[in-house]
C-alpha cells in the first residue's frame, strides 16, 4: 500500500468512502463539491492502483491542524492503510511546522498507538467553533479528543520538554 497526496481525479472515491461511514454517522458529511474544494487537504492510500483510504489535515492557523474524515475501505482494514494515513497526514503537519495536531475519534486505544494522547475538548475552542457546532452529536459528543504535539500532549504523555515539531511519532 502506498500513501500519496490526493488529486482531483481522486475525489469521486474520496466522496465513495466517506459517505459509507458518513450514513452510520462515523463520520461528518463532506459534498462532492467540499472534497474537490479541499483536495489539497487530502493524503489517499493506494493498493493495486485503486484508491482504498483517505484522510484530510485541516489547519486551524500555525499552531493546530487537524486529521479528519479518514476512511477505509472495509474490506482492507487492519492492514496497516490507517496507520499509513495518520504517517502521512503528520509528516505534512510537520512540513508545515505545526505545533499540535488534533483529531476526534471513538477508537481512542487506535490513536494512542500513533501517539495521540486524551485532551478535554475545550482545549480545542479553533475546532469547536468551526466544526462542532454544526455536528449532529454536539449536544451528545460521545468521541474523545486527542492531540499530538504541545505542551498539553507531552505533559499528559510524561515526556520531557522538547520542540513541538520533533513531537510527532514517525
Amino acid at each position: 500500500m502506498l500513501a500519496r497526496k490526493a488529486r482531483l481525479p481522486d475525489a469521486r472515491r474520496i466522496h465513495e468512502l466517506i459517505a459509507e461511514y458518513a450514513r452510520e454517522e462515523i463520520l461528518l458529511p463532506r459534498s462532492l463539491a467540499e472534497i474537490c474544494e479541499n483536495i489539497r487537504d487530502f493524503a489517499v492510500v493506494e493498493s493495486g492502483g485503486e484508491v482504498v483510504g483517505c484522510g484530510a489535515l485541516h489547519f486551524y492557523g500555525d499552531d493546530l491542524a487537524e486529521i479528519r474524515s479518514i476512511a477505509v475501505a472495509r474490506d482492507l482494514q487492519r492492514q496497516g492503510a490507517g496507520r499509513r494515513l495518520v504517517e502521512a497526514l503528520l509528516a505534512e503537519a510537520r512540513h508545515h511546522r505545526v505545533g499540535r495536531v488534533c483529531l476526534f475519534t471513538r477508537i481512542p486505544e487506535y490513536f494512542a498507538r500513533l501517539g495521540f494522547v486524551p485532551v478535554s475538548h475545550e482545549s480545542l475552542p479553533q475546532k469547536i467553533w468551526k466544526d462542532c457546532l454544526r455536528c449532529p452529536r454536539f449536544y451528545r459528543c460521545d468521541e474523545t479528543a486527542m492531540v499530538v504535539g504541545g505542551a498539553p500532549a507531552r505533559a499528559a504523555a510524561g515526556r520531557a520538554a522538547r520542540p513541538f515539531l520533533h513531537s510527532f511519532p514517525g
